[in-house]
């Protein structure tokens, strides 16, 4: 996965110290319910899109971009879904991260699904009853993305 510029910055002076990031997940819809899904380089997982916002961008900006940049969709962005931190993360060389993740409903408006950058090896349409094999926090993003339940969050504090 490419490091964004801003980050290779802080890497540079924090070493592979534990970094606290914001990122976004996009769960878009066609117009026939289906979900748009990327299989990762890195780890050949299904997933959801997924980015991290540039600094100052704002998060919806960020799942639109990052669906257009990744697989060629074009999509507005309707809803916040669910916010979540997330498990701590340790990239092969090291380097460690927990992402503060901003789920977002989308809604499909133009361009055709294709592999359009080097983050995925393969990129699709898929039928809600015939997903493919996928991590449980990624099927939780799908699921609260269909329903009309106020944004998600864990309340950990009750």
């Amino acid at each position: 996965m490419p490091i964004p510029d801003f980050i290779r910055d802080i890497r540079a002076t924090a070493g592979h110290q534990l970094l606290w990031l914001p990122g976004v997940s996009a769960v878009v819809f066609d117009d026939d319910g289906r979900v748009l899904l990327g299989q990762r380089s890195d780890n050949h997982r299904w997933t959801v899109i997924t980015g991290i916002p540039d600094p100052g961008e704002q998060p919806a900006d960020c799942a639109v971009r990052e669906v257009y940049e990744e697989t060629g969709v074009r999509c507005v962005a309707e809803r916040v879904v669910l916010v979540r931190s997330g498990r701590e993360v340790e990239y092969p060389n090291g380097d460690r991260c927990r992402f503060m993740d901003i789920t977002f409903r989308c809604r499909a408006v133009g361009g055709e699904a294709r592999v359009n950058d080097d983050e995925s090896v393969e990129v699709g349409w898929f039928e809600l009853d015939a997903l493919p094999v996928m991590p449980e926090r990624q099927l939780f993003r799908i699921k609260q993305a269909l329903t009309d339940e106020p944004t998600w969050f864990e309340n950990t504090t009750s």
